[in-house]
């Protein structure tokens, strides 16, 4: 027998009209059951994935395929869109950060079940992007409440998306400032900090392109369950996901040319050096010379027994000096 989970399995209940909403937390999935048929529409969400018994007895009872379920509890998976006829099952990555950093990305699948008059979610663990939906759903009069599940499951997938766009936005204005600060003062944390944001980029990437096809499938569905209403909200949203998409790119690139100029940098500061230190061993190429002359144990050498031949020394050493520095600054090497 399989160890029990050790991760939180909890349901929520926001079942609506335009007239009520009405929300509940339940333990059994049999509580479930009587919102199949319910007047209004139900948005059940489902947090854990760790118990597949109880998510195949909502499953059988909402006509979920067994090949649906499987998909769900397949957390890997690329996110897809299938229409099954009775229900639409959809898929996507939903992405958080942590503490405002977008190299801090938390990822996790959210599916979506789309049937007529319910809706169900289901998601890894608890926390999510999701209470701007819940909080339009407990406002009366909103347009959210007087439309149906296929309406919801867009809200929710542009909530999705707009976490996208912030995620971008922080990930801009980062990206933004360490071009800056790689400019003034090149150092090498900051290729650290650019091997960070590229796997954010790469895990946006890989959240964002896909469900550009989910969207735009969803919306050229021809399915019974999507009201011809909602279609225009699922256009506006597929360019929505497709200018995420150009901005996914957009920063990859540039974080590719932050590591070419970081590479630069280091290559010009090298560069640099390497002229100040040959200029410094240029200039003592001729001194050293002159000391090596003198230095030799020859008996009669006409300079050694002249008392002025040590300041001469010094002053040619000296001029000579002087005139080499200023010949190297005549011809910018310095």
């Amino acid at each position: 027998m399989a160890a029990p989970s050790t991760r939180p399995f909890t349901i929520t209940i926001m079942d609506y009209s335009p007239d009520h909403c009405t929300e509940a937390e339940v333990a059994d999935v049999r509580d479930c059951f009587p919102y199949r048929d319910s007047p209004g529409a139900t948005w059940i969400n489902i947090c854990g994935l760790d118990d597949p018994d109880r998510l195949a007895a909502l499953g059988e009872h909402f006509g979920v395929t067994s090949l649906t379920m499987d998909d769900i509890l397949d957390t890997g998976r690329r996110p897809k869109f299938v229409d099954e006829g009775a229900y639409l099952f959809l898929s996507a990555r939903m992405l958080d950060v942590a503490d405002r950093l977008p190299e801090k990305i938390a990822a996790e699948q959210l599916d979506i079940i789309v049937g007529r008059g319910f809706l169900i979610t289901f998601q890894e663990r608890p926390g999510d992007v999701l209470d701007p939906v819940r909080d339009r759903l407990r406002k009366g009069g909103s347009r959210l409440r007087s439309r149906g599940a296929d309406y919801l499951a867009y809200a929710i997938l542009d909530a999705l998306v707009d976490r996208y766009f912030q995620i971008l936005e922080l990930a801009g204005e980062k990206v933004e400032l360490l071009e800056d600060d790689l400019l003034l003062h090149p150092k090498t944390a900051h290729l650290g900090q650019i091997h960070r944001y590229r796997r954010s980029m790469i895990l946006l990437h890989r959240a964002v392109w896909p469900l550009r096809e989910v969207i735009g499938q969803f919306e050229r569905g021809d399915s019974a369950l999507i009201d011809g209403t909602t279609v225009p909200f699922l256009h506006n949203l597929y360019t929505h996901i497709i200018q995420a998409a150009e901005e996914v790119d957009t920063y990859r690139d540039m974080l590719a040319g932050l590591q070419d100029l970081y590479l630069s940098s280091l290559s010009n500061r090298m560069n640099e050096v390497m002229k100040v230190l040959t200029v410094a061993a240029t200039i003592f190429v001729p001194l050293t010379f002159i000391t090596g002359v003198y230095g030799m144990n020859f008996r009669f050498m006409p300079e050694l027994g002249w008392k002025w031949s040590y300041p001469l020394f010094w002053a040619g050493s000296v001029v000579l000096t002087g005139l080499m520095i200023a010949y190297f600054k005549r011809k910018k090497y310095l």
